[in-house]
């Protein structure tokens, strides 16, 4: 069985991250989408809501599941069995930076990566980015699904 684990920070959880799900299923038997728990990192979504609005998004797919984590990527993917780990890439930029994360996981774990570009139309669309607009009171919807389950 080829399990894939797609883990992030999802704070929060765009419409390029659902894209990327939504392509690996084509390729795996089951996606487990890591919500990476980092204490150093100040989110701004609250992480059981952040679960919570990841599962409704994909609550009719019952080989998607959503679980926290807070340990090595690679550690996790074995504790859960994943036999992938599953990235998106929006341009270049990303594409060198996840290439020496892939290469260092490979080389600790013998875990591969697979990359899956972002769809065109969600290649502008950064956590980040959302994060700013919704913390000056702007609207996330063009960006997030059902933005209103993360508040």
């Amino acid at each position: 069985m080829k399990i894939g684990l797609f883990p992030g920070s999802f704070d929060p959880f765009t419409k390029g991250h659902e894209a990327v799900v939504h392509k690996s299923t084509h390729l795996f038997d089951e996606i487990i989408i890591g919500v990476g728990v980092n204490s150093k990192k100040a989110c701004m979504f609250d992480l059981e809501k952040r679960i919570q609005h990841i599962e409704s998004l994909f609550k009719d797919l019952p080989h998607i599941r959503v679980e926290k984590f807070q340990t090595l990527t690679v550690n996790f993917c074995k504790e859960i069995g994943a036999t992938h780990i599953i990235r998106g890439l929006r341009d270049s930029k990303d594409f060198q930076y996840e290439k020496s994360i892939a290469h260092m996981n490979y080389d600790i774990s013998g875990i591969d990566t697979v990359f899956f570009l972002t769809e065109q139309r969600y290649s502008a669309i950064n956590s980040s980015i959302i994060r700013e607009i919704h913390s000056n009171g702007g609207p996330i919807n063009s960006f997030v699904t059902n933005p209103d389950l993360l508040v």
